[in-house]
């Protein structure tokens, strides 16, 4: 039986997510968010929306992108 990526549970029905050419299989959401989302480079939360991104980092919002010295305009 298929097994998450992420948490190793085994499921016959998971969802596949191909990123950069690598397939991955999870069970549920949450784990395909804890595998692939990528974190605020300054407070850590995972990135699951828009965020805001530079050429070496990436913001959960403008406020830490400001923190950091990035131009936090959209």
């Amino acid at each position: 039986m298929p097994q998450c990526d992420q948490c190793g549970n085994d499921y016959a029905n998971l969802m596949t997510i191909e990123k950069n050419g690598q397939r991955y299989g999870f069970d549920c959401f949450e784990c395909a968010i804890e595998k692939m989302a990528p974190r605020c480079a300054v407070c850590s939360t995972r990135v699951i929306g828009h965020g805001m991104e530079t050429d070496d980092a990436i913001y959960c919002c403008d406020h830490c992108a400001r923190r950091a010295g990035a131009d936090a305009r959209a």
